[in-house]
């Protein structure tokens, strides 16, 4: 088998997470080439040096731009803020490494496009660029992908989608990077709408074309960061003013003329992880909730009155999207397992010299369609177009 080896620009939560990907990817799926972690590159020699050992990188380094011109890098993975994404996607793929981007893309819809013109021009060469939404991976939401396009809810007729976590209620939680404009791009909006607008996008098989929305900073004013802690960190005395989106609520419509629904709020009190989509259709329905990931609900209105009713599919047979190469039936997958399937599914297409899904250009998309709701909730419009 050959290798590739992976440089991972950043090593937080999301870093974490992608090295959990890498690791184990390779010994549970049979790899065209196997990922070697080789570098782990963050701003701090001492945090980025323990995080390579934690999460076992066979080196760190300080600066990416001397990592992406090694000539043993084939693979550049960016799970920084948002505001970096363009500069180092665009220099790594015109330096010929194939480019893993966590979403969501850039933090402005220039930037997205300049990202996506890059890997346009980079596919003709060979080299790809995929963006991380690691929601479509895991197998329930494969699955209702799958069981919208086999027709199995007919026409699909509305969309319901909302992602609710709680992590900024207390008023005592500093100002930590998601929560400044200039490094996060938005706030719930962008860090946790982009992926039910993604994911609505994805299972439905349609795309949006309008929205009307509304935005609101419930907490205006946070104690400044003294020192990080996963998501939160430990804060001082003085105040910094947030410069994000607490709360996000739009409607939309798809090319299809299908209306949607659409929340987005880290303030929903005693939601964790709640991300939740239902799609309803002329023959039936689908709804998924991420604090239940192993499970799908399906409803079949074709069935006689007496047996209709939700349905819950445990998503573990060998049958489901991935979970041939997991364990047995009824033995269920956790949240990092997504990022597993994000490894093997980019590596296959990657080595196969196919554009690897979710590509650049499905990013700005995205990116067009928050920047919409931003511009809608600015202006007061009742529906703004994508």
């Amino acid at each position: 088998m050959t290798s590739m080896r992976v440089a991972m620009i950043g090593y937080g939560f999301m870093g974490a997470a992608h090295s959990q990907g890498w690791r184990v990817a390779p010994r549970f799926f049979d790899l065209p080439s196997f990922p070697e972690m080789t570098v782990v590159v963050g701003r701090s020699a001492d945090a980025v040096e323990a995080a390579a050992e934690k999460w076992g990188w066979a080196e760190s380094a300080t600066d990416w731009r001397q990592v992406i011109a090694r000539d043993d890098i084939d693979i550049v993975d960016i799970v920084t803020p948002g505001d970096s994404h363009a500069e180092i996607a665009i220099a790594a793929l015109e330096a010929g490494k194939h480019v893993l981007c966590e979403k969501p893309l850039a933090n402005t819809v220039e930037q997205a496009e300049a990202m996506a013109e890059a890997a346009e021009k980079a596919a003709a060469r060979g080299v790809f660029a995929m963006l991380g939404h690691t929601y479509r991976r895991v197998p329930a939401t494969t699955f209702a992908r799958d069981l919208i396009a086999a027709g199995k809810i007919g026409t699909v007729q509305q969309v319901r989608a909302s992602y609710l976590q709680d992590w900024l209620v207390d008023p005592a939680t500093p100002l930590v990077w998601r929560l400044q404009k200039e490094l996060a791009g938005s706030g719930a909006l962008g860090d946790i709408g982009a992926h039910i607008i993604d994911l609505s996008q994805y299972i439905s098989g349609q795309r949006l074309v309008s929205v009307s929305g509304t935005l609101e900073t419930i907490i205006k004013k946070r104690p400044l960061l003294e020192s990080t802690s996963g998501l939160g960190g430990v804060g001082g005395t003085e105040l910094g003013e947030v410069t994000v989106d607490d709360v996000a609520l739009f409607t939309g419509r798809y090319d299809s003329g299908v209306l949607g629904i659409f929340e987005a709020t880290r303030f929903a009190t005693g939601r964790k992880n709640a991300l939740r989509i239902e799609v309803s259709g002329s023959k039936g329905a689908i709804a998924f909730d991420l604090e239940d990931l192993n499970t799908l609900q399906f409803y079949d209105s074709t069935a006689p009155a007496g047996e209709q009713g939700f349905t819950r599919i445990l998503v573990t047979e060998p049958e489901h999207p991935y979970t041939a190469n997991w364990w047995p039936t009824g033995h269920t997958l956790g949240y990092e397992h997504g990022f597993v399937h994000q490894a093997k599914d980019f590596v296959e297409a990657v080595v196969a010299g196919q554009q690897p899904s979710p590509s650049f250009a499905d990013g700005v998309q995205v990116q067009r369609v928050l920047a919409a709701v931003e511009a809608s909730a600015n202006t007061g419009s009742a529906w703004t177009a994508v």
